[in-house]
């Protein structure tokens, strides 16, 4: 498909704002530009929108900070490691290219404090053509385009008009908006999450029965609802039940974005009410999303299930190079191997890793001594059978190799991005020189000795919700395989019995036995005593 028809396409999905506005912005002098940047743009919102830079300023889609108070870490892409690319600091000019903002240079820092450089175009151009690319070669990218410039999508960059993109903007983001970031992160296509992805641009119910139009036809907005541009909903708060439970609408504020805002927790009526009853005494031990998506992954589109960076760096003849095995249904071949970022593994409908959660996840920070020796969790899922806040809910288990201090055993930012620097891995292929610059750029003492550690990094699964028909089964669970079998302190009838069960099995039959015996003793011994 070539660029203008993606556009075309693309634009066509925007038809429908999620609200209708009261305002054509092509009439307004102050949008009839001319722009020679982004910030130009914004500047000219401003005359009207006098608080939106403030508040989106206060939101985390700006500062990349999230702080946990239930574990009191300081989390956020600013300050997390991850097992994808690893860490923003020393990559800026590449990540925050997905950044609600313009020009951000250094993370080490907050952003600097001016409004301008806000990105308001960036969730509200509804034209279908405004882009953005790294840093480096401009945001967004106008005449002439940087030779070889890519967008955050990872296609050719185009030039964008931005007097039509400011008048075409409106009220609410788009699912354009929100996926033209959220579909991409990690570095391709559904690569990160698993279940966000281009095939929810235009969905089928099977892919999401909520984004569908021949479903809700839902956009994003209407469950992660904004409020003073600081959106309800996170990974961080994976299973958190909205104290409104059932009295929402979507679009309608909202504390958190879960199920239970616009479902009751109890929502399962039925052609059988006693089924019906049986499966509403689900709800408190397993999350909705468990029974609702079986799969991620879905639509056409894969998701990488396995990164191993300890490869990353061969070269063939002195050149780096690349291997396709993985196709796609869709027809797409996808990498397996690239010199600059190691092994992948991908997979299409992939089942979920269940876990008990309590919505709160520990992060391995970047000082934080690891054991090499195990497999690390980069984030730890918090709950557990005993815990009545706990329930049982789907993962995309990311599996990883990442490169460590092999001294210190801490985890090891790596600078990958970079043109010119002389040390970025996806440059010049040197790892000791790539390790040494991201721990001196993110200030984190290194002893200049590294190895890989094998990681797990646990992300929720809450989209892709499938038709009502498509919803697990009892016997998907309830079966001696079953989905929930290794799950810990759930007896899962006809899952089996094991050892435990089976001896008390053997204990309950001696004991009633040895009632049922002293019984027949005594109905014998009445009958001797009588006659005598």
């Amino acid at each position: 498909m070539s660029i203008a028809s993606d556009l075309a396409a693309k634009a066509a999905h925007m038809s429908d704002p999620v609200v209708e506005s009261t305002a054509d912005h092509s009439k307004f002098d102050v949008l009839k530009g001319p722009f020679k940047s982004g910030p130009e743009v914004t500047a000219a919102c401003l005359s009207c929108h006098t608080e939106a830079s403030n508040q989106v300023m206060h939101s985390v889609h700006w500062k990349w900070e999230y702080q946990n108070e239930s574990t009191g870490q300081t989390l956020g892409k600013a300050h997390e490691l991850n097992a994808f690319c690893g860490n923003v600091a020393s990559n800026e000019v590449r990540c925050t290219s997905c950044h609600t903002g313009y020009d951000w240079e250094d993370v080490r820092a907050p952003m600097p404090d001016d409004p301008t450089k806000v990105d308001c175009l960036v969730c509200h151009d509804t034209s279908g053509q405004y882009a953005k690319q790294d840093n480096l070669a401009g945001n967004p990218p106008l005449e002439p385009v940087a030779e070889k410039a890519k967008t955050i999508t990872g296609k050719a960059a185009w030039a964008v008009d931005l007097i039509k993109a400011a008048q075409s903007v409106g009220p609410e983001p788009s699912r354009e908006n929100c996926g033209n970031c959220h579909f991409y992160g990690g570095g391709g296509d559904n690569v990160k999450h698993g279940d966000l992805s281009s095939a929810l641009f235009d969905p089928t119910p099977h892919v999401d029965v909520h984004m569908s139009k021949d479903g809700a036809n839902m956009q994003c907005a209407d469950c992660h609802v904004s409020d003073k541009h600081v959106f309800a909903g996170s990974r961080y708060e994976t299973d958190v039940v909205d104290p409104h439970a059932g009295d929402m609408k979507p679009g309608q504020p909202r504390e958190v974005a879960s199920c239970t805002s616009c479902h009751t927790d109890a929502p399962h009526k039925g052609p059988n009410p006693i089924l019906g009853m049986k499966l509403n005494d689900h709800t408190d031990r397993v999350a909705c999303q468990t029974c609702h998506i079986p799969e991620f992954a879905k639509g056409g589109v894969a998701t990488k299930t396995v990164w191993d960076w300890s490869t990353a760096g061969k070269l063939k003849d002195g050149k780096p190079y690349s291997e396709e095995e993985f196709v796609q249904s869709d027809g797409k071949h996808l990498h397996t191997y690239l010199s600059t970022k190691g092994d992948f593994e991908w997979g299409e409908n992939v089942t979920p890793y269940y876990a008990w959660s309590n919505g709160v996840m520990t992060y391995t920070l970047p000082e934080t001594e690891i054991d090499p020796t195990q497999t690390l969790e980069i984030n730890s899922i918090g709950g557990g059978a005993e815990d009545p806040n706990s329930r049982i809910f789907p993962f995309k288990r990311m599996i990883g190799k990442q490169a460590y201090d092999a001294e210190r055993k801490v985890l090891a930012y790596n600078n990958v991005y970079g043109p010119g620097n002389g040390t970025a891995l996806w440059s010049y292929f040197d790892w000791e020189k790539s390790l040494k610059a991201g721990m001196d750029y993110a200030g984190v003492e290194y002893s200049g000795k590294f190895d890989f550690v094998s990681t797990y990094m646990y992300w929720p699964i809450t989209h892709m919700v499938g038709p009502e028909d498509e919803a697990l089964k009892c016997d998907s669970c309830h079966a001696k395989d079953g989905r929930l079998a290794n799950i810990a302190g759930v007896y899962m009838p006809g899952s089996g019995i094991g050892i435990g069960g089976k001896l008390g099995l053997v204990i309950f039959l001696l004991a009633a036995l040895g009632v049922a015996g002293h019984g027949v003793l005594r109905l014998f011994g009445k009958k001797g005593a009588h006659h005598g």
